[in-house]
């Protein structure tokens, strides 16, 4: 008897702010990452399938994207204005 099937990881890879395709307001997107794995006594060996997407926290429309326009953005959060703190200034009279 042999068991295999298949096991779905999701990974959240970047939170931007975008203007949403769907009901136009600029809000945050969380950019994911889905990975089907294949696996054998449950035991997970290899991916499969990979999948990218954003869903906007504002009115929930997911929209799928490339591997290659996941890799931009999730570029573009890490150093650009979207995912930096905001920095304290100290005010003396």
């Amino acid at each position: 008897m042999i068991i295999f099937g298949t096991k779905g990881y999701l990974y959240q890879l970047a939170i931007l702010t975008l203007v949403c395709g769907q009901c136009g307001n600029p809000s945050a997107h969380t950019l994911r990452k889905r990975v089907t794995k294949f696996t054998l006594f449950f035991v997970p060996l290899f991916p499969f399938s990979t999948k990218y997407q954003t869903q906007c926290t504002f009115c929930g429309a997911e929209q799928k994207v490339t591997k290659e326009q996941a890799e931009q953005l999730q570029g573009s959060a890490v150093g650009g204005p979207t995912n930096t703190p905001p920095q304290q200034q100290s005010y003396r009279p």
